[in-house]
């Protein structure tokens, strides 16, 4: 188990708070207890805490390819990674690790999306190219991954593990939903898309969101499974 945290600018490359960021990241802490890393520029930060179980030493986050054009935090396990490193090397991609993070961010860089129907796994991930600026936030097909979202009022994204790393990091006003509430009395659990909070997402199974910066507003999630 590992917790992924992040503020994207929609607007544009205004620059991203640090201090916000770190405290989405301290709230994700008992997901990550082994490591904590960061990736900011302009526009962007992204945030990461692990549990080490693959590649101890190599497999720290967020990690950019080879190339460098992409970032990836990523919360789960690849479970046929070294098919997929085996199939990169076959493609004359030179990887520097033994991880599945690495695997991850080469095939997603060379395929886009796609790379999910080559996954078999349980993954919630953040991937930022960083030549196009776009931004795509991805949950595994059965949703045993969690990743929560939302906009704020002046044009940035946050996104993270859980609900409570969203408040932590002060950009956000939570409001009880009153439709939540009836769901959870009603199903004993609130629904996805919903939370208990209005305004703040839980990212569906199978499904992305691809955000590519500058835009006008989020665009709908897309299913791929």
């Amino acid at each position: 188990m590992c917790g992924i945290a992040g503020i994207l600018d929609i607007k544009g490359q205004r620059q991203i708070d640090r201090d916000a960021l770190t405290r989405m990241t301290d709230a994700l802490a008992h997901r990550g207890p082994d490591g904590e890393g960061f990736f900011i520029e302009d526009g962007i930060g992204l945030g990461h805490r692990r549990l080490a179980i693959i590649d101890l030493a190599g497999g720290k986050q967020p990690f950019a390819t080879h190339s460098g054009n992409t970032v990836l935090s990523f919360n789960g396990e690849i479970y046929n990674y070294a098919d997929l490193r085996q199939a990169l090397g076959q493609r004359s991609i030179s990887l520097r690790t033994q991880s599945d993070t690495e695997a991850l961010a080469e095939l997603w860089e060379m395929d886009g999306s796609g790379a999910l129907s080559q996954l078999l796994g349980m993954f919630a991930f953040a991937a930022w190219n960083r030549q196009t600026r776009t931004l795509t936030l991805v949950r595994d097909r059965l949703g045993e991954k969690p990743l929560y979202y939302a906009a704020t009022g002046d044009g940035f994204l946050l996104f993270a593990s859980e609900l409570p790393a969203l408040i932590a990091s002060g950009l956000l006003t939570p409001e009880i939903s009153a439709t939540a509430v009836k769901d959870y009395f009603a199903y004993g659990y609130v629904p996805d898309p919903s939370t208990i909070y209005s305004g703040v997402h839980k990212l569906p199974p199978a499904t992305s969101l691809t955000v590519s910066v500058p835009a006008d507003s989020l665009p709908a999630p897309a299913s791929y499974w």
